[in-house]
């Protein structure tokens, strides 16, 4: 089944080539014809890489239009497709005649539900880990929850520039006791002096 997609969709390309080549022969060689070029911004169903390849070369080898750039997909997002068109009626009609494109091609690559049978794994694209789209993806989630994750608590002396209470740098003042050291006691210390005074007195 997919083999006679693929027939059908090689002979569609095939006159809209040909119409294609018809209408730029017209606007190159007739005065009464005027081109109206434009570039509009494809949103992609294709997902995979070959998908995409397929899509923006039967855009490219369609005269008349001309893929100029690619911007690729996220988990939230699907990859789009900057498309210049050089005989453009309106936007919608050059977004209509892509989407139509799009409907054929995905025939033919996913089977008779087309767009909305699911892509096969291993075959690229921003669902598969694999490949770069899905290694973006990947990173932009990671940095999203590193984000959303909470900070630690700053205390007031870091943010004050002042050593922490206990910190070795901190200064000393009257009666602080160094680090390691137990306070000597008080009446221990007045029964020394008081020693001492009776060794002078003899």
């Amino acid at each position: 089944m997919r083999l006679w997609y693929g027939l059908t969709y090689v002979l569609w390309m095939g006159v809209e080539i040909v119409k294609g080549s018809i209408d730029v022969a017209k606007g190159a060689y007739s005065r009464g014809t005027k081109s109206s070029p434009a570039i509009v911004e494809f949103p992609l169903r294709c997902t995979t890489d070959a998908e995409i390849i397929a899509m923006a070369s039967s855009i490219t080898i369609t005269p008349g239009t001309l893929v100029v750039g690619t911007a690729h997909g996220t988990e939230v997002e699907h990859p789009s497709l900057f498309v210049h068109a050089l005989f453009a009626e309106s936007r919608e009609q050059v977004i209509a005649d892509l989407t139509d494109m799009e409907d054929r091609l995905l025939t033919v690559m996913r089977g008779k539900h087309g767009a909305g049978a699911d892509p096969q794994r291993g075959s690229g694209g921003f669902t598969d880990p694999d490949y770069v789209d899905g290694q973006a993806a990947q990173k932009i989630d990671d940095g999203a929850a590193r984000s959303a994750a909470p900070a630690a608590p700053v205390s007031q002396h870091a943010t004050s520039g002042d050593p922490a209470p206990g910190d070795p740098a901190a200064p000393r003042g009257v009666g602080d006791v160094e680090p390691g050291r137990e306070e000597p006691n008080r009446s221990d210390a007045a029964r020394s002096d008081s020693g001492r005074e009776e060794e002078g007195e003899r």
